[in-house]
């Protein structure tokens, strides 16, 4: 079991209470029913994982790389495309009935990879000889930094801006489309049934 007892600005502790906040975020999501207060925790959370996201990929990431092995931080890169791509469509604001469930997607995604960083690549970065806690002086000057200027808009968010705003998920496209078929069904009869018609109407 790995051993969360750090100093506070051990830069893996940082990370540590980083995730717990976000997984908060999460189940008061999932326990509220009113839409309102689920769009106040939706904004809270992409701006928390969107700071926890640079300080890991500019700051943490590198430093840890070399050690812990190039196949745990490939995933880890590709988690945080996944995960960024979901955030670029919230703040470009995803289909309304479909915002709700691609927050949920993003809280599973998210939850999958706390569990990989906490289980494997944080107890193996741990073992560094590196100055954990100036590490973590540079995570939380960066964090701070980010707050007072905002957070650079990342590639995600500059493809959906050139995909002018288009790109949603298949699902919500399913929905448009599900929702015309039926009335084009209904302006013509089928041919069977036009003739059935026609041969009673002779009789």
């Amino acid at each position: 079991m790995f051993d969360w007892m750090l100093p506070e600005k051990h830069a893996i502790a940082i990370l540590k209470k980083d995730h717990d906040t976000v997984k908060e975020l999460f189940e008061r999501f999932e326990k509220t029913d009113s839409s309102a207060e689920k769009e106040k925790i939706i904004a809270r959370a992409v701006d928390e994982l969107k700071l926890h996201a640079v300080i890991e990929e500019e700051i943490f990431y590198p430093s840890a790389r070399k050690h812990v092995g190039k196949d745990l931080m490939n995933e880890a890169d590709e988690e945080h495309h996944v995960a960024r791509v979901l955030m670029a469509e919230l703040d470009a604001n995803a289909a309304p009935d479909h915002r709700h469930a691609k927050f949920t997607v993003l809280a599973e995604s998210v939850r999958h990879h706390i569990k990989e960083e906490e289980t494997e690549m944080l107890p193996k970065a741990k073992e560094l000889d590196i100055n954990f806690e100036a590490l973590g002086q540079q995570m939380l000057a960066r964090k701070k930094a980010l707050k007072k200027n905002g957070i650079p808009r990342d590639a995600e968010h500059v493809m959906l801006v050139k995909a002018n705003g288009k790109s949603d998920s298949p699902a919500a496209s399913s929905t448009r489309k599900s929702s015309v078929l039926p009335k084009a069904a209904t302006k013509a009869p089928a041919a069977g049934a036009r003739k059935s018609r026609s041969a009673h109407a002779t009789r």
